[in-house]
Order: C-alpha cells, then structure tokens, then sequence
C-alpha cells in the first residue's frame, strides 16, 4: 500500500504514554476530500488526524503515529478522557450526515483494512479497542456513522462486531424514565466503554449515548430509544468483549 505524506503542524507529544492502544474512525463531514485534508493541515484549524483516506482509495500520512493528533476533541472511553494521548486517528473522506451521507466506496475500506493491518504490526492494539468518533464522543459527533462497516473490520481482526437484535415490539426505556432500569441500562453502557454515569434517570446524556451504541452496532434503527432489540445487543456486545480475542 502507498502512503502519501502531507504533514500537518497540528500535534504534540502523547502524554505518558509510550505507544498508542486505540483507533478512532472518522469521517470528514466536508465535501470534498480536498477540502478535509486542507483543514487538516492547516495551523490555523488546530485539529488535524494521523491519516486520511479519500474515496478513491489514497491514503496521506499526516501526523507520526508516535505523536498525538488533535482527531478526537473532548472525548472519554473506558474512563480515559485523553483520548488523543491513547489512540490513533483516522479520517475517511465522506460527506457526513450533513451533505448527504455517502455509502464509503468498496477502495477505501480496502486501504483502511491495508492501513490497519500495517497499524498492527507496529503497536499492541487489541480489536475491542478500534472504535468510531460518535463512541468516544456521543451527542457532539455522529461519525463514522451508521453505513460504517464494522462487520468487515471485524472479520479481519481489527474490531468487534455481534449480530444485532431483531427489531421486535416491546417495553422500551427513553427520556423521561427513571428508575433501576436505566440505572441498569447506563451501568452496561459504561461496561462498553462509553462515558456514562448510572444516575437513574434518563436525560440527554443516556439519550446520546444509546444513539452512538446503536450507530455503531444496530443501525437499522437509530434513534436513541432503548427498545429490546438495543438491549440484547448491547448484552451481546458485553458478552463478546469480556471474551479475550483469539491469537
């Protein structure tokens, strides 16, 4: 795979961490991918990822994957909120829910599934840590949204991925509930990484958080309702993280 390079001024050194544990997968949400990589080098911008695949397939490096990239904002996962320090970050040229929401093209997941292999020989990254923007930062981010296919990442190693629930009438939770349902629901949420706190009542934050579960694994239907179909497939999404990937 060639890599071209474009490097951005946006980053600065991870802090205590030696080595990168996670990716985050984003999109641009801008219109063009020349636009995207423009922004992303600029110093004006302050923002800026480790690379940046186009829809045709190219792939540009920008930022050292030893540095820290400025991808993931204010974010949280698995109780770290430095996310920039843990991971690194990857930018699919897409138009993003704001223009439109394009399918991503069969050549750039090749070269993200290429990219990641080569990613992996290069530092400890464990698959139940490759997660999506709208994960570490629900209710401020959508991407890499609900067409992302996480499924085929996940057959080559580099994710987790469980069938999703049927969509089946039901009892659900939402906003306004209260009560040791929620607490339940918001304590598996946290289990999975998100940041969440199990308060019993579900506000904004519950709202947001099961709108980035469900983005990520049942988009059939994403409205940040907890219908019994998100519920089985978060318990399904606990099951097979708390199971150490196979060597």
């Amino acid at each position: 795979m060639h890599i071209s390079s474009r490097w951005s001024p946006n980053f600065d050194s991870r802090a205590g961490h030696a080595a990168p544990d996670m990716v985050v997968v984003h999109y641009t949400g801008m219109e063009t991918a020349e636009a995207a990589l423009d922004r992303l080098v600029d110093p004006e911008a302050k923002v800026s990822a480790h690379y940046l695949i186009d829809e045709a397939g190219k792939c540009f490096a920008l930022v050292p994957e030893f540095q820290r990239a400025w991808h993931a904002g204010v974010s949280s996962w698995q109780g770290e909120t430095d996310v920039n320090s843990l991971s690194i970050g990857i930018e699919l040229a897409n138009k993003g829910h704001e223009f439109g929401y394009p399918d991503f093209p069969e050549a750039q997941i090749v070269t993200l599934l290429e990219l990641l292999g080569d990613i992996w020989q290069r530092w400890p990254i464990d698959p139940r840590r490759v997660v999506g923007h709208s994960d570490v930062a629900p209710g401020r981010k959508a991407d890499p949204g609900e067409k992302f296919p996480w499924k085929r990442l996940a057959e080559n190693g580099f994710a987790v991925w469980v069938q999703p629930a049927p969509i089946t009438p039901g009892p659900t939770l939402g906003p306004g509930d209260s009560g040791q349902g929620v607490s339940d629901l918001q304590a598996a949420l946290g289990l999975a990484g998100y940041g969440i706190e199990a308060d019993g009542t579900y506000g904004d934050v519950t709202h947001a958080v099961v709108t980035a579960f469900q983005r990520r694994h049942r988009p059939e239907s994403v409205d940040g309702i907890a219908d019994l179909s998100t519920l089985r497939t978060l318990a399904s999404y606990l099951a097979a993280v708390k199971t150490p990937p196979t060597e």
